[in-house]
């Protein structure tokens, strides 16, 4: 009865900035990046992403939901006074056929299609947008992208304010109704080639600040596809669509094809110039960009982002020794933030609802007594190693039980997050139990983890959910 928090409450009511969604750095395909986007913008499975005839995925022998892929392209999120909405055109009567493409915080619309309905070829598209980076030589003064990252209630008044202009309005629809955005930035702060993963994590992520590359974004966007001026590509998620491991499929898929090049001639149609999209700044409207830029440096400021390779061992060793890698980690990110901090603290692990029909995304506590009793007794000398090992196993028996309710939809907080909803949605008084100290501290998680599995060495983050959160 519930498809979980994360579509609703969580997300929706969420009234924090976009600036921080899931992050994909795709670190194989540095001379490919063109052939990159053609491939992603077209490839058979986005055709059966609209036709909804994508083969039938499997968990555990249980058929998952398949309706979030429909729901990647062709859609964004609106901001809005009390509670944010989503839209979709992909499955309209007239599909859109055209991206929008950001260049140096200037906005464009670019059909991806011929006029004889044959998609651009590689060649083209370099064409294309060769002609927008050629248009687009200075910065714009005035971005209207940045005010994407502002929280949305102020995002909300200053979209009201933009739509009173029908220009404004047409631009934004225009963008709205795009397959994805294609975001082409400038340079990013040099970095050393251990640090480079890092500042390329944190331009996709948030773009840098708005010196940098965040206003060259339209967060709001389901799907965008980053390309830094250095070779660093990736795409930038927005969580209210879909879920991190739906958009791995389409990454997967993508990178895949590429193995095998296809030589398409470029058909004899002339390509109509890129149109520029325009927007009226009111004094209003510039006053929430000036504000917008001021919140965006003090978000990519306050964010510490460290990328590192663990290359010891990986999941193979683990599963040798008949260990789930997934409680493994989960005990180690825990005793990690024992050893920080001298004390345990709540952990929160995502997973997947898509075993239920419209299902998105459970919690699973980690945080236990069996944890909290394996990581205080690891490094104490007193302690012998078969004790350490059996509480380790004792630990992880217990994460993995706390999964299987979890996915099986029989966790805690989703029925009584469900519950506050249908308060909210019904408008009665909140009961007690939903503004007790000790519900708030339930939910507080200082320490956040996600496990989004790819087949090949993608970086995946995820944006943090309040302050002092810990992302891994």
């Amino acid at each position: 009865w519930f498809p979980g928090g994360e579509t609703s409450y969580q997300t929706l009511f969420d009234l924090q900035s976009l600036s921080h969604s899931y992050s994909v750095i795709a670190s194989d395909i540095n001379d490919k990046i063109m052939f990159f986007m053609a491939r992603f913008v077209f490839n058979d499975r986005s055709c059966m992403f609209y036709s909804e005839t994508l083969p039938v995925e499997y968990m555990g022998g249980k058929p998952m939901c398949m309706k979030q892929y429909s729901q990647m392209l062709s859609s964004c999120r609106i901001p809005g006074l009390e509670k944010d909405s989503l839209v979709f055109h992909g499955k309209s009567s007239n599909p859109p056929k055209h991206i929008t493409v950001v260049h140096n915080s200037q906005f464009f619309v670019l059909d991806v299609y011929n006029s004889d309905g044959t998609p651009l070829t590689v060649d083209q598209l370099n064409v294309q947008l060769e002609r927008i980076c050629n248009s687009s030589p200075e910065i714009n003064a005035e971005p209207v992208g940045i005010l994407t990252t502002l929280d949305r209630d102020s995002w909300s008044k200053a979209y009201i304010s933009l739509i009173k202009d029908k220009i404004n309005k047409d631009s934004l629809s225009t963008i709205e109704r795009s397959i994805c955005t294609v975001c082409l930035d400038g340079p990013i702060p040099q970095a050393s080639d251990e640090m480079y993963n890092t500042y390329a994590g944190l331009q996709i992520m948030h773009g840098g600040g708005s010196q940098w590359n965040s206003a060259n974004r339209w967060f709001d966007k389901t799907l965008q596809l980053i390309i830094g001026e250095e070779g660093a590509q990736g795409f930038n998620m927005s969580h209210s669509a879909a879920d991190g491991t739906v958009f791995m499929v389409l990454a997967d898929y993508v990178i895949a094809s590429m193995k095998k090049p296809e030589k398409i001639l470029s058909p004899v149609v002339p390509l109509p110039k890129p149109q520029k999209l325009h927007f009226n700044i009111t004094p209003d409207i510039k006053k929430y960009i000036e504000e917008a830029k001021q919140s965006m440096d003090i978000i990519a400021q306050n964010l510490d982002l460290r990328v590192m390779v663990f290359s010891h061992y990986g999941k193979k060793v683990l599963k040798d020794h008949k260990i789930s890698p997934d409680a493994f980690i989960q005990m180690a990110i825990q005793l990690a933030y024992y050893r920080m901090y001298q004390r345990c603290c709540p952990s929160y692990e995502a997973a997947s609802l898509r075993t239920f029909r419209d299902g998105r995304v459970a919690a699973i506590y980690s945080t236990t007594s069996a944890s909290a009793a394996f990581v205080k007794a690891f490094d104490d000398p007193k302690k012998k190693n078969t004790e350490k090992v059996d509480l380790l196993e004792k630990a992880m028996k217990v994460h993995r039980w706390n999964t299987g309710m979890a996915i099986s939809g029989q966790e805690v907080d989703g029925h009584l997050i469900g519950l506050r909803m249908q308060a909210v949605e019904e408008e009665i008084s909140m009961p007690d139990v939903f503004t007790d100290i000790s519900f708030h501290k339930f939910l507080d998680c200082r320490l956040s983890t996600s496990q989004v599995r790819n087949n090949r060495f993608y970086l995946v983050m995820f944006r943090f959910n309040q302050p002092g959160s810990n992302h891994m």
